[in-house]
């Protein structure tokens, strides 16, 4: 039903929303990051963001499919996300246990979106677990 289809959406656009603030985090950490380690960190969240960036994409034409207009913009985004901005000043290890803490949240933001979804829906949030899933081990295994 129309019904059924707006709650799936709504969910869909807080994992769009989270999605959206980690990729922003991961991107600006490439940047930022310094130390010892900045050439495989500055990689690694290459790599990170890069995959998220077309998952973006994949989401938000869902929420489309599903008959709802997707969010755009950052005070839409910011409203829909707890996921709070990064900061440059932050070490190569404050990052990297703040973007697996994110991960964390997008996941759990992901599985509650994942109640009551059609098969579409369903398949695409389980791809995006299994992809943060990866991102969190890879930033975890990055930590000393």
């Amino acid at each position: 039903t129309n019904e059924q289809r707006g709650e799936i959406a709504a969910g869909l656009t807080k994992v769009l929303a989270d999605s959206y603030a980690v990729y922003l985090k991961t991107h600006g950490y490439h940047w930022n990051v310094r130390g010892p380690n900045f050439g495989a960190l500055h990689a690694l969240f290459m790599d990170q963001y890069t995959e998220m960036w077309a998952a973006i994409d994949l989401i938000a034409e869902r929420i489309r499919a599903l008959g709802e207009l997707a969010p755009q913009g950052y005070g839409s985004f910011g409203n829909l996300s707890a996921i709070k901005d990064g900061s440059p000043d932050n070490d190569a290890e404050a990052m990297l246990r703040e973007l697996a803490a994110d991960h964390e949240t997008l996941i759990a933001t992901a599985q509650a979106a994942r109640e009551g979804a059609d098969e579409a829906t369903g398949s695409l949030i389980d791809d995006r677990v299994d992809a943060h899933q990866k991102h969190v081990w890879m930033l975890k295994a990055s930590l000393g």
